[in-house]
């Protein structure tokens, strides 16, 4: 028999304490957790600050990286290896409210939406909600069901320059403008049934993962 080969990338136990467990004197909270997706491509100090961001405006116990195997909106010749990329992701994280995730490799989910509805299933009583920088929002729209997502769980939409002006003209936001909560309530975002989304302001991050990607290539050349 041969021996059993190690992954080369490894998995994370997600860990989401049910909300119906009782501890003396008092019941647990229900425990709000962001889910942050994307290529990470690579992940650099943008993606921790808005982390970091969430954690304390959203008052989130974790946020999970959803690092994705390969976007279907993106070519596969511009993506570093998905085991790189987590690699750089864990390796960039000092947080550990911070988990990077290899779900979607893992289950082989590809869109969102089937990502979203799997972690609902399997973490039933855990307070889910969507994060992503207002630079995603204008082609969101573009994304496999994306009305699903909205009607799935709270959205939390977060200031990127220069793309904050156009976030209430992209088409998500004028297709559900009447669930829109005020910035002031957002902490209470995760605890609301959708479709409910919030618009955060904040100190801006000038980091980007294109930037990054052509400064390698521009150095590699050198």
């Amino acid at each position: 028999m041969r021996p059993r080969q190690r992954p080369r990338y490894q998995p994370i136990r997600l860990s989401a304490a049910p909300a119906d467990r009782p501890e003396a004197p008092h019941r647990r909270r229900t425990r709000r957790i962001g889910l942050f997706g994307g290529s990470f491509n690579p992940a650099h100090d943008g993606h921790v600050q808005l982390s970091l961001s969430a954690l304390k405006a959203l008052k989130l116990d974790e946020i999970w990286w959803l690092v994705s195997p390969q976007n279907p909106l993106k070519e596969r010749a511009d993506m570093a290896p998905f085991e790189a990329r987590v690699a750089g992701a864990r390796e960039l994280v000092k947080d550990r409210r911070i988990k990077v995730s290899t779900l979607e490799a893992e289950r082989g989910l590809i869109f969102t939406a089937d990502t979203v509805r799997y972690l609902k299933r399997r973490y039933k009583g855990v307070h889910f909600v969507w994060l992503m920088g207002a630079d995603n929002l204008p082609q969101f729209a573009r994304w496999r069901r994306w009305a699903e997502i909205y009607r799935a769980l709270p959205v939390a939409i977060f200031d990127r320059r220069p793309y904050a002006p156009k976030v209430h003209a992209a088409v998500p936001s004028l297709r559900f403008a009447r669930h829109q909560l005020p910035e002031r309530l957002s902490r209470r975002l995760a605890a609301l049934t959708p479709p409910v989304w919030s618009f955060l302001h904040g100190r801006l991050h000038g980091a980007s993962a294109t930037a990054i990607r052509a400064a390698q290539m521009a150095k590699k050349q050198r």
